[in-house]
C-alpha cells in the first residue's frame, strides 16, 4: 500500500520537477541544435507563446538534472516518450501560469534571499572558507552565462517556489486516515501453500511438430535478428575544441596575476586556549569571579608552561577543545573572534598571553605553532591554469562552431568529409547498431544515445542516404552520422531454433497443467474445507513476506475474509500455480510508532503533491492555454483549454 504511495508520488514529482521544485544548477540558457524548420511556436500561455527552442532547453535541462541525481542508473530514453515529452511541455506552461500568479500578487525574492541561495551552492567556497566570485564567474562562463543571468534566474524560481510551497503547505493527514491505512499495513494473516510447480508437470508434456511449428509462426518476433546498421559519424565536443586551442605564456601569466589569491594560502597559527566562561550579559559580579579564576589559572601555566595541556583539560570550560588539552588547530585570519585572534597574530611561538576577554568569557591563549604564508609558484600551476583557460575559451568557441557543424553535416548530407575536413574532425565507423541503446557496448558511447539512434534509421538516413542532423547527445557534445550499410529484420530459420521452441512449448505446457491441477484443487476446497496437502502455517503481511511466495503476497492480502478459512488460488507463471488457505487475520501486537509516522509523513507528502496539482489546474482555467504542436501524445492542433 505504501509502496503504491511511494511510486505515485514520485510520479507527481517527475511532473511537477520543472516547475515546482526548480534546480539551482548551472544549465546553459541556451543550445545548439539548429531547427531546420524555425523556431515554431508550439504552445501559448495567456497570448506568450512556448517555442520549440525553448522545449528543447527544457528537455536538456531535465535529461542533465535526472543524470546529475542517478548517474549511470539514469537512462535517456525515460525523456524519449510521448508521455516524457508531455510532461516537460506541460511543466514549461505550468511555469508560465505559475509566473502569472506570482507577478499578480506582487510576489518577489530579497536581495539577501537571493544572496543566501547563491552562497549555499556547493564548490564554490575558496581555501580561506570565503566565497569565491571568480570561481563563480567562470563556473557560469563555461556554460554561456553571466552571473546577471543566472541570478534572474535563480530569482525566478525562487518566486515560484514561494507559490508551490505556499500551497503544498496546506496539506495535511489526518492521524484517523494514517492510523487506518497503517493498520491495513500492519495487518498480518496465518497462510498456508500448495505449490503445484510447472516442473513437476514437464513428464506429462506431448510436443508434436505441429505445435513446434505454430509456436514458431505465432511468436515470430522472438526469433527475429533486428535491423542494423553501419554508420560513420563524427563527434563535436568541449575536448576536440579544447584540442584546438593554443594558450600562450603571456596569457597564463596574465591569468596567473589577476588569480594571484587563488594560488596561495595565508599564514595560519595553531593555538591552545582555557577558557573560563562568562556571558557577556552576566553581571559584574560574575565576571570578577571568572576572570579572577582565569588570572590564576594564568598564573599557574606561566609558573609551568609544560602543563599547559594539563590545566586545559582539567578547568577549560570549552568542551569543544578541552579534551584535547585546549587544541584548537590551525586556522587562519577571520576564523576567531575578536579580540582572540589579535591576540593570537600577535604572539611569539611558545608565548602564554594575558588574559583575553572576549563575549565567550576569559580565555588564557598559548600559540603553539606557525605556518607560514605559502605561494604556488607559476611553474608549479602553469598547466593547471592552461587548461583552465582551454575551457573558458572553448565553451566560448563551442557555440561558433557548433552551429558550423549543425550547417555543414545538413548543406553538405552526402558525406561526412566536409564537416571533417572543416572542423579537423574524425570520422569514426562502428558497426551493428541497432534502433535501441545497446548497453553491453560501450554505454556511455556517443553512438550509443537514443536520439542518435532515432535519427540514423530515419528514411532520410537510410533510404535517401543523407547525413542525420547534428544530435545533442550530452551538454557541449554534438553527433552527426552517415549510413554505410543497412540490414533489413530477418527471422532465424526454424531448424536453427527448434530446440529453443521445443523449450518454450514444453514449459507453457507444463504451466498450463500446473494451472489446471491447482484450479481443480481450489474447486474442491471452496466446496469443503481440507488441510491435507498444505505447508506448515505462515505469518505474513505486507510489510512481512517471508515464507510465501513473493508474487503471491498481494493476492493473500486482498483476499476477502469474511469467512475463513479462506481460499485463493494464484497463476505463478512459469512457475507454476499456488494454492492458499487462510486460517486468520489479525494485528500485531507492538506497532512501530515510528515507521507509522513515517507513513503519515507519506501520506502528507501524496496529499500536498495532489493539492499542487489541484491548484496548478485552476491556474490553468484562468489562463488561455493554447496547444500549437503536441510534442508527446497526438491531441487535435489547436486545442485550446479555457
Amino acid at each position: 500500500m505504501f509502496e503504491f504511495i511511494r511510486t505515485h508520488r514520485r510520479l507527481m514529482q517527475f511532473a511537477l520537477l520543472l516547475f515546482i521544485f526548480p534546480s539551482f544548477a548551472f544549465f546553459g540558457l541556451e543550445g545548439y541544435t539548429s531547427f531546420r524548420e524555425g523556431d515554431n511556436a508550439i504552445a501559448k500561455v495567456a497570448g506568450q507563446t512556448i517555442t520549440q527552442q525553448e522545449f528543447e532547453n527544457a528537455q536538456r535541462e531535465q535529461m542533465e538534472r535526472l543524470r546529475q541525481m542517478f548517474g549511470g542508473q539514469f537512462d535517456p530514453k525515460l525523456l524519449d516518450t510521448p508521455e516524457a515529452k508531455q510532461n516537460i511541455l506541460d511543466g514549461l506552461i505550468a511555469q508560465r501560469v505559475i509566473a502569472a500568479e506570482a507577478a499578480k500578487n506582487n510576489l518577489s525574492v530579497s536581495d539577501q534571499a537571493l544572496q543566501q541561495n547563491i552562497l549555499a551552492i556547493p564548490g564554490l567556497t575558496g581555501a580561506d572558507g570565503k566565497f569565491d566570485v571568480e570561481r563563480y564567474k567562470s563556473l557560469l562562463a563555461t556554460q554561456g552565462m553571466t552571473p546577471a543571468m543566472y541570478e534572474a534566474r535563480l530569482r525566478q524560481d525562487l518566486s515560484l517556489q514561494q507559490i508551490s510551497g505556499g500551497v503544498q503547505g496546506t496539506a495535511f493527514a489526518p492521524k484517523t486516515v494514517a492510523n487506518r491505512l497503517s493498520d491495513l499495513n500492519d495487518q498480518q494473516r496465518e497462510v498456508q501453500e500448495i505449490l503445484f510447480k510447472a516442473s513437476d508437470f514437464t513428464s506429462q508434456v506431448k510436443v508434436t511438430e505441429e505445435m513446434l511449428k505454430a509456436y514458431y509462426e505465432k511468436n515470430a518476433k522472438q526469433f527475429e535478428i533486428p535491423e542494423q546498421v553501419k554508420a560513420e559519424y563524427v563527434v563535436l565536443n568541449s575536448d576536440v575544441v579544447a584540442s584546438q586551442i593554443t594558450v600562450s605564456d603571456a596569457d597564463i601569466k596574465s591569468y596567473y596575476d589577476q588569480n594571484a589569491s587563488r594560488y596561495s594560502e595565508e599564514e595560519q597559527r595553531r593555538a591552545s586556549h582555557i577558557l573560563i566562561k562568562a556571558d557577556k550579559n552576566a553581571s559584574a559580579a560574575d565576571k570578577a569571579a571568572a576572570k579572577e579564576k582565569a588570572e590564576k589559572l594564568l598564573a599557574q601555566v606561566r609558573k609551568n608552561p609544560a602543563d599547559f595541556a594539563k590545566v586545559a583539560k582539567e578547568n577549560s570550560q570549552d568542551p569543544g577543545s578541552a579534551e584535547r588539552g585546549g587544541d584548537l588547530d590551525f586556522f587562519g585570519k577571520g576564523m576567531m573572534v575578536k579580540p582572540f585572534e589579535d591576540t593570537v597574530f600577535k604572539l611569539k611561538q611558545g608565548e602564554i598571553s594575558d588574559v583575553v576577554e572576549s563575549d565567550f568569557g576569559y580565555h588564557i591563549i598559548q600559540l603553539t605553532a606557525v605556518k607560514p604564508s605559502t605561494a604556488k609558484t607559476l611553474d608549479e600551476v602553469k598547466e593547471q591554469i592552461a587548461a583552465d583557460i582551454k575551457k573558458q575559451l572553448a565553451a566560448k568557441k563551442f557555440t561558433e562552431l557548433a552551429e558550423q557543424f549543425n550547417n555543414t553535416v545538413y548543406e553538405q548530407a552526402d558525406s561526412l568529409k566536409p564537416v571533417a575536413d572543416k572542423l579537423k574532425l574524425k570520422i569514426e565507423t562502428v558497426s551493428g547498431l541497432t534502433r535501441t541503446p545497446n548497453p553491453a557496448t560501450a554505454p556511455t558511447a556517443p553512438y550509443n544515445n537514443p536520439k542518435f539512434l532515432a535519427a540514423l534509421f530515419s528514411d532520410e538516413a537510410i533510404k535517401n542516404k543523407r547525413n542525420t542532423e547534428a544530435v545533442e547527445v550530452a551538454p557541449n557534445t554534438l553527433i552527426a552520422g552517415h549510413v554505410i550499410e543497412y540490414k533489413p529484420v530477418t527471422r532465424r530459420p526454424f531448424e536453427e531454433v527448434q530446440a529453443a521452441v521445443r523449450e518454450r512449448v514444453v514449459q507453457e505446457e507444463a504451466a498450463a497443467l500446473s494451472k489446471k491441477a491447482g484450479e481443480s484443487k481450489l474447486a474442491k476446497l471452496k466446496s469443503g474445507d481440507d488441510a491435507a496437502g498444505f505447508g506448515e502455517t505462515k505469518v505474513v503481511s505486507r510489510t512481512k513476506t517471508q515464507g510465501i511466495t513473493p508474487a503471491a503476497i498481494p493476492v493473500v492480502m486482498k483476499t476477502d475474509t469474511t469467512k475463513l478459512p479462506a481460499f485463493v488460488g494464484v497463476d505463478l507463471g512459469a512457475q507454476g500455480y499456488g494454492v492458499y488457505r487462510i486460517t486468520k487475520v489479525s494485528q500485531p501486537a507492538t506497532t512501530d510508532t515510528a515507521r507509522r509516522q513515517g507513513e503519515q509523513q507519506q501520506i502528507g507528502n501524496a496529499l500536498a503533491q495532489q493539492e499542487a496539482l489541484a491548484y496548478l489546474e485552476a491556474l490553468k482555467k484562468k489562463s488561455k492555454v493554447e496547444i500549437l504542436k503536441p510534442v508527446g501524445t497526438t491531441p487535435a492542433e489547436g486545442t485550446e483549454t479555457k
